[in-house]
């Protein structure tokens, strides 16, 4: 049943005040908060897991490797973490099954990225740029011969190069040699 215009004058006021609530309904029952409320309220249709938004679950930390600073079974480029949903939601887990979560079950591994660092030690990256990057030894290290001999040759660049070499494997800007 819809709501009767008054008809007298309308203030600015309750005329945004009708239209944000029929704005709510229409997001509550469209969108995809409402897609859920669709489903706990006996709806057809079930999200899977990875569909929750923000706030519908939480995820641990990855588990990070002291050697390289990376997450750990880092392959190409991605990581996964495992992400359990709020306690009484129901989705479908990464199996397929429609489950009803109580908060300590695994619902869904998310993908995090990371740099993939083929088993190069940062620290000793970072030690090597820093003591003798000027002669080449961090590149020569990270699996790059041709400027490692480059910055032998040339004293690091004349010591520019090795300090901008040192920031950018601080910063794990640089990657490991393939």
């Amino acid at each position: 049943m819809a709501a009767a215009w008054p008809s007298g004058p309308v203030s600015p006021e309750a005329v945004a005040a009708h239209l944000l609530g029929v704005l709510w309904l229409v997001a509550a029952t469209t969108g995809p908060w409402g897609a859920v409320a669709t489903a706990a309220a006996g709806g057809d249709e079930t999200l899977k897991c990875e569909d929750l938004k923000v706030g519908q679950y939480i995820c641990k930390d990855p588990k990070i490797n002291d050697a390289t600073q990376e997450p750990v079974n880092c392959t190409n480029y991605t990581a996964h973490v495992s992400c359990f949903p709020a306690p009484n939601i129901t989705c479908k887990d990464f199996s397929g099954n429609e489950t009803h979560f109580t908060g300590n079950e695994v619902g869904f591994h998310k993908p995090i990225s990371c740099r993939n660092v083929n088993g190069y030690s940062y620290k000793v990256a970072v030690a090597l740029s820093l003591f003798l990057g000027w002669l080449g030894a961090d590149r020569f290290y990270l699996g790059y011969p041709a400027l490692g001999l480059l910055k032998f040759c040339t004293v690091g660049f004349c010591g520019i190069g090795s300090l901008i070499d040192f920031i950018l494997i601080s910063m794990q800007v640089v990657l490991a040699g393939l």
